[in-house]
C-alpha cells in the first residue's frame, strides 16, 4: 500500500525535559522520525519544550515550537497549524499521555486530527493495567497473579486474598511489586516486603499515576528478564528487531540493569517461545509501529509471564536500533503514514526491505551510568524504579570484550573490573551488595571471585545467570594471572589479553611497564585491531551505509580506500 495521500501535515510531540528514563533516546527517535516524514514529502510540525535537543533544530521540521508540553498549549498549536495527523509514539511516555488527554478532551475530533500509528484503543489496552490484564487472559498469555487498585481499601482487600492463599498453599504474601499506570521508568512503583512499605509505595504510586491506578502483583524475584523489540504495519506484517537479555534478574528495572543483545543464555525453544508470544501480543493490541514487550522467564522450566508492553518507541528501542543498525523510529514513522514493511527500503543496505529481520554476528552490551558520584548520601540500592541518568553501549565479538569496553566507557576512572577501594570491604558488606543490588554490584561480583567464591555461591546471592558469572569469573582469573606476571609478556599472553578486551593502559599497570612499551610490542607482533560491520544482515548482503566497531580478530571488514 503506498503512503496515504490525504495526509499533508503531521504534528510530532517531543519528550520534553530530560528526566530519568526519558533523555537523549527520544531525541534520537524524534529526529529520525522528522527526517523520515519529510522524506515522504510531508510537512512536519514539531512541539517540544526542550531547546537543548537535536530535534528542535530549525532544519529538522517545517515548523518548530519550543513550548510547554501541556494540553492547553498543544490545543492552541493544533488550532493554528491544523495538522492532518498527530504522531505521539516517539515522545516517550510524555507524548503518549498528552495524546490520550487530547483525544479524551475531544480536541482531536474538534480539529479533525487523526492519531497516527498506534490507535488510542491500543494505547489504552497497553497502558491501562486492567485492560492489559484482561487482553492477555483473552489471548492466553500468562500474567502474574495480580489486582488493579485505585484506593487503599482495595489494596487491603488484595492483601487479605494473598493471606488466604498463603494459608492454603504456603506461598508467602511478600514480596509484592507495585506498578503505577501511565508512568515512565517505574516512577512511583517499587517492591514491598512489609505492610508499611506497601502502604507507602501505594500512596506515592496513586499520586504519580495519571489515572491513580496501580497494578499489584506477586513479585517474580530471581526470574530472568527478557525484552523483544517488535514492529508491525497496517497489513499485519510483524517482525522482531532483536531480543535483549538482562544481566540482572527480575526485581531490577531494565534501565538500571546491564543489558545484552542478542540474548546469550536462552535455548532455541525459549527464544522461539518468547518471540511467538511477543508477535501474538503486538497483533492483539493492534499496534502499528514499534513496540517493546517485557517478559519474565523461569529458567528451571519453560514457564514465563508477560510483564508489560510499551506501545511506543521506548528507551530500549534506541538501544535496539543502534545495536542492530535497524532504524526503528524511521520505519515506525513511515508505517504511521500508511507504508508497509515490504515497501520501506532498509536505509543501511539499500538492497533489502524493512521486512527483513536483522541478524547480529556480534555482542552488544549496555551498562547504566548512575549519578551517585555527585550524590554521595543517596540510597545506592537499585530496584523497580529507575535511578540511572545515562548509559554506555559497547560492541565486540564476545560478551567479555564488550563488557571490558563498556566499563572503560563509563568514565568513572576504572580501566578494568577492579574498583578502587573494594579490597577494603568487609565480607559482610560484600555479601550485602551481592544480595541487594546497588550500582556497585558488578564490581562486587568480581571481588567475590577474587576472594575465592565460586559460581554457585555468587549465583545463590545474586540470581545472575551462571553463564554470565562464568564469563566474569574468567575475566577476573585472567586479571589475576596477568597481575602475577611482572614485566613484558610474550606474544601469546599479549594476544590473549587483547582478545579478551584488556586495553594497553590497564595491562601496563598490571605488568608494571609503560603503556608505550605494550603498544610497541603489539605493533611488532602485528597485534592490531580490525574493524567489523554493523549492517543489519550479518554480511548476507552488501551495505551502502554500515558502521563499524573495533575488535582484536583476524579478518578486517573495513576496506581501505
Amino acid at each position: 500500500m503506498p503512503k496515504r495521500t490525504d495526509l499533508k501535515t503531521v504534528m510530532v510531540i517531543g519528550s520534553g525535559p530530560i528526566v530519568i528514563g526519558q533523555a537523549a533516546e527520544f531525541d534520537y527517535a524524534g529526529t529520525q522520525a522528522c527526517r523520515s516524514l519529510r522524506e515522504e514529502g510531508l510537512s512536519v510540525v514539531l512541539v517540544n519544550s526542550n531547546p537543548a535537543t537535536i530535534m528542535t533544530d530549525m532544519n529538522m521540521a517545517d515548523r518548530v515550537y519550543v513550548e510547554p508540553l501541556t494540553v492547553e498549549f498543544l490545543t492552541r498549536i493544533i488550532a493554528k497549524e491544523r495538522p492532518d495527523g498527530l504522531l505521539p509514539t516517539l515522545g516517550g511516555q510524555t507524548g503518549l499521555n498528552l495524546a490520550t488527554k487530547l483525544a479524551k478532551k475531544g480536541v482531536l475530533d474538534e480539529y479533525r486530527v487523526e492519531l497516527l500509528g498506534t490507535p488510542l484503543e491500543s494505547i489504552e489496552k497497553a497502558e491501562d493495567r486492567e485492560h492489559f490484564k484482561a487482553l492477555m487472559q483473552e489471548i492466553g498469555e500468562p500474567v502474574p497473579e495480580s489486582a488493579i487498585v485505585e484506593r487503599m481499601d482495595e489494596v487491603e482487600e488484595f492483601l487479605d486474598e494473598l493471606v488466604r492463599v498463603e494459608a492454603k498453599t504456603g506461598q508467602p504474601v511478600y514480596p509484592i511489586i507495585v506498578r503505577p499506570a501511565y508512568t515512565l521508568g517505574g516512577t512511583g512503583g517499587g517492591i514491598a516486603d512489609t505492610w508499611d512499605e506497601l502502604r507507602d509505595i501505594c500512596v506515592r504510586g496513586f499520586r504519580m499515576s495519571m489515572t491513580s491506578q496501580l497494578l499489584l502483583e506477586r513479585c517474580l524475584l530471581g526470574w530472568k528478564e527478557i525484552e523483544y523489540e517488535v514492529m508491525r504495519d497496517g497489513a499485519d506484517n510483524c517482525i522482531t528487531i532483536c531480543n535483549m537479555e538482562n544481566f540482572d534478574p527480575m526485581g531490577i528495572h531494565t534501565g538500571d540493569s546491564i543489558v545484552i543483545a542478542p540474548s546469550q543464555t536462552l535455548t532455541d525453544k525459549e527464544y522461539q517461545m518468547l518471540r511467538t508470544a511477543s508477535l501474538k501480543i503486538i497483533r492483539a493490541l493492534g499496534i502499528e509501529g514499534g513496540c517493546n514487550v517485557q517478559l519474565a522467564l523461569d529458567t528451571n522450566s519453560f514457564r514465563y509471564y508477560v510483564i508489560e508492553v510499551n506501545p511506543r518507541v521506548s528507551r530500549s528501542s534506541a538501544l535496539a536500533s543502534k545495536a542492530t543498525g535497524y532504524p526503528i523510529a524511521r520505519v515506525a514513522a513511515k508505517i504511521a503514514v500508511g507504508l508497509h514493511l515490504d515497501e520501506i527500503q532498509n536505509a543501511v543496505t539499500k538492497r533489502t526491505l524493512a521486512c527483513f529481520e536483522p541478524a547480529l554476528d556480534y555482542c552488544v552490551l549496555k551498562i547504566p551510568r548512575w549519578p551517585f558520584d555527585k550524590f554521595n548520601f543517596a540510597n545506592r540500592r537499585i530496584g523497580t524504579q529507575m535511578k540511572a541518568t545515562g548509559e554506555v553501549m559497547a560492541i565486540d565479538r564476545t560478551f567479555a570484550g564488550a563488557l571490558m569496553k563498556a566499563v572503560r566507557s563509563l568514565e568513572i576512572g576504572q580501566l578494568g573490573l577492579a574498583m578502587k577501594g573494594i579490597g577494603e570491604w568487609s565480607e559482610m558488606k560484600l555479601e550485602e551488595v551481592l544480595r541487594h543490588a546497588t550500582d556497585e554490584r558488578l564490581a562486587a561480583i568480581c571481588e567475590a571471585f577474587r576472594r575465592g567464591m565460586d559460581v554457585p555461591e555468587v549465583r545463590q546471592l545474586t540470581n545472575v545467570d551462571p553463564w554470565f558469572l562464568r564469563q566474569v569469573k574468567d575475566l577476573v582469573e585472567l586479571e589475576l594471572e596477568f597481575r602475577a606476571h611482572f614485566g613484558l609478556p610474550d606474544e601469546a599472553m599479549l594476544r590473549r589479553a587483547k582478545e579478551w578486551g584488556f586495553n594497553d593502559h590497564y595491562l601496563a599497570e598490571l605488568w608494571g611497564v609503560k603503556e608505550a612499551e605494550i603498544r610497541d610490542l603489539r605493533r611488532h607482533w602485528g597485534i592490531q585491531p580490525v574493524y567489523k560491520m554493523v549492517d543489519t544482515c550479518a554480511a548476507e548482503f552488501e551495505s551502502e551505509t554500515p558502521y563499524f566497531y573495533s575488535t582484536y580478530d583476524r579478518e578486517n571488514e573495513l576496506a581501505v580506500v
